[in-house]
């Protein structure tokens, strides 16, 4: 495999092409976006992913939509992200040196570690935010993406395909995001830049929760968890205070938003979506609109 090939595993790169496609990778589905064009409706449509099986999962999407250009996002099964001291080293050179900082966090062996890195403006110290990734699972996506005739525009991580939301936006935003039986993503966002991501065990199955178990206890919790993380965001980033709250959940999102919002004095929002999977197929779609990073 060539180093071009493989220079198209940035978690920021983007392109712009026509017959395109936003895709979200799950631990166990492919949600495909398609934009409405003439004759063609939009459409957020899910594949099963089995045992990491890129190749027929996405033989299938071929089938149905033509071997388009792609833009991915992962989800968190697939990454992980850390804070690591930046290393004092050649721009060319941060990279190898993060992998021997950060070899001993994860449980990759350092031969399968691909990574990149991004830095936040706000940060307090030298830390810089590095995405691990393990290599054998991306570079069997892109080898049957290749072998498939998808071309790769860009491969993006939630934390950041969230960060368009708010991007004309200078204000802070908080945004809440869950997908079914994962843990909770808390995300400040600030004119298109990711200022504070953390998640938190514990709401896993928050999209099966009735209204009764939302009053009786865990939409509290979940204010809880929101304030720790404004608390954070103000005192050790010195930051002035988040404008909004934003839920993007499913189930009962609504009845969630009025118990969330009696216990800020922010406004607390729902984001509108067909699905948190299908909403970020479709952030993934846009991206490919932006235009080079």
């Amino acid at each position: 495999m060539n180093s071009g090939f493989l220079n198209k595993l940035v978690f920021w790169r983007t392109s712009t092409h026509s017959g395109e496609l936003g895709v979200y990778v799950g631990a166990n589905s492919v949600w495909v976006y398609q934009a409405e064009k003439k004759a063609q409706s939009e459409s957020f449509t899910e594949f099963d992913l089995i045992n990491h099986d890129f190749q027929t999962t996405f033989n299938a999407i071929k089938h149905q939509f033509g071997a388009a250009h792609l833009q991915i996002v992962l989800s968190s099964a697939y990454y992980e992200l850390l804070q690591a001291d930046k290393p004092n080293v050649d721009p060319a050179e941060i990279c190898q040196a993060l992998l021997w900082s950060i070899k001993d966090m994860v449980a990759q062996p350092v031969a399968n570690i691909h990574l990149d890195y991004f830095e936040s403006t706000v940060a307090t110290n030298s830390k810089v935010n590095v995405v691990v990734t393990a290599r054998d699972k991306l570079v069997a996506l892109a080898t049957a993406c290749d072998e498939l005739g998808f071309t790769i525009a860009g491969i993006n991580i939630e934390e950041l395909a969230l960060t368009p939301l708010f991007d004309e936006d200078k204000m802070a935003h908080m945004l809440v995001t869950h997908l079914p039986d994962e843990e909770l993503l808390f995300t400040v966002i600030k004119a298109g830049e990711l200022l504070m991501q953390r998640r938190v065990r514990g709401f896993n199955q928050l999209h099966k929760a009735k209204d009764e178990e939302l009053s009786y206890g865990l939409a509290d919790n979940l204010s809880l968890e929101i304030q720790r993380s404004m608390d954070y965001f103000e005192s050790q980033l010195r930051q002035a205070p988040v404008s909004t709250i934003n839920l993007l959940t499913e189930g009962q999102q609504q009845t969630l938003v009025k118990l969330v919002a009696a216990n800020f004095n922010q406004q607390v929002k729902a984001i509108v979506h067909q699905g948190v999977s299908a909403y970020l197929a479709r952030l993934a779609f846009n991206e490919l609109s932006r235009g080079e990073a």
